[in-house]
């Protein structure tokens, strides 16, 4: 797939088949985000993947109770708080996988490595025809000692990327684009 189609046709799938995604794949889209840059070739990463169901379900309500205890006053406070009661939402979209990027050891520029490998994969996984969605909600749970626990994460790393992944159930549409506000020195 050339670049530019992948940027600019790239989307957050929030809706899955149940067909699941095999470990070539996975592999694949992990090969493809540890080849991310990152400062000094730190390379300060790691890979969990979950496809197991029910720790799926048991991580999406542990981060919604979570997320409604810490969220923030702000625009859309009043509608997160809503989506996040509902018992039937399920933050990972019934995805067949989720990929977390956590952080190794504590610097200065860990979060932005994970992130640009997250970016990777997500670029990756649509070259695939597969869908991808950051899943901000999971974050804050994830990066507790109880969300490390469920992953088996050390205490030292921090989840920075948890990305679900699976085979789209429909493509999603483009959302408009602000222009960008460019500054201009030369």
């Amino acid at each position: 797939m050339d670049l530019n189609t992948a940027i600019y046709g790239r989307r957050s799938t929030r809706s899955y088949t149940t067909d699941t995604v095999g470990d070539e794949p996975i592999k694949h889209l992990i090969d493809a985000a540890a080849h991310a840059p990152n400062a000094s070739n730190e390379q300060p990463w790691m890979f969990t993947v979950v496809r197991d169901r029910d720790l799926l379900d048991r991580l999406s309500a542990a981060s919604k109770v979570h997320m409604l205890a810490n969220l923030p006053e702000g625009p859309n406070a009043a509608r997160y708080r809503a989506e996040l009661s509902d018992p039937d939402f399920q933050i990972f979209y019934d995805a067949p996988a989720l990929i977390v990027i956590s952080g190794t050891r504590p610097g200065r520029w860990v979060a932005e490595d994970c992130a640009l490998a997250a970016e990777n994969l997500m670029l990756a996984a649509h070259g695939m025809a597969l869908g991808t969605c950051w899943i901000g909600f999971a974050q804050g749970y994830l990066n507790t000692p109880e969300g490390k626990d469920a992953l088996g994460l050390p205490a030292s790393c921090v989840p920075v990327a948890p990305i679900i992944v699976g085979h789209p159930a429909a493509t999603p549409t483009p959302r408009p684009r602000k222009e960008p506000e460019i500054h201009w020195f030369g």
